[in-house]
């Protein structure tokens, strides 16, 4: 819990110098790409991030990536932060929550569709512009196959879920026989 305070905190800190300077956008590239970095090498992470390491040789090694990736001056100033608060651990929900923040600003919804089977291109747009009208936001939609729908598709945005799947019409059916 207390991490994801303070990947928030970061998050909104990294972003508010974004918007000041107008590299927000940049800045989110920046995170996503080093966070990617920082998931797909291990060991790298483990070396970063371990306190029995001299902070200074784990800046050395941070500053090293950030160097390689050319990442900008803010974005490294931030790292050296969360190196010297031994924070580096929770950049991937700095990460998170700095895409969070970053949908909020430009009205965008991230969509979970999920479907017996693999929807169509032309089916998937028409989920995407119902949900776009249903919300009042663009959508970034994702979609998922559970075969244990039956059929049918459930789309949840945020706190929306929509289900119309034949599992759950099925189960609404049983409901009303019950209750006669």
């Amino acid at each position: 819990m207390i991490n994801q305070i303070l990947a928030k905190r970061y998050a909104k800190a990294l972003l508010t110098l974004g918007r000041e300077d107008g590299n927000f956008e940049q800045y989110g590239e920046e995170l996503g790409g080093f966070v990617t970095f920082w998931e797909s090498e291990t060991e790298f992470a483990d070396a970063a991030s371990n306190p029995l390491y001299a902070k200074e040789d784990r800046k050395t090694i941070v500053n090293a990536v950030v160097d390689k990736m050319d990442l900008s001056p803010v974005f490294k100033s931030l790292l050296d932060l969360m190196i010297e608060k031994n924070r580096l651990t929770i950049v991937p929900e700095v990460g998170i929550f700095y895409q969070k923040l970053l949908d909020e600003l430009n009205n965008i919804s991230r969509a979970k569709v999920t479907s017996a089977t693999p929807l169509s291109e032309e089916a998937m747009e028409s989920i995407k512009a119902s949900l776009e009208k249903t919300t009042g936001s663009s959508i970034i939609v994702e979609a998922e196959v559970d075969p244990e729908l039956i059929g049918g598709v459930v789309a949840r945005v945020g706190d929306l879920v929509l289900d119309g799947s034949v599992r759950n019409q099925l189960t609404s059916i049983k409901e009303t026989l019950i209750k006669g």
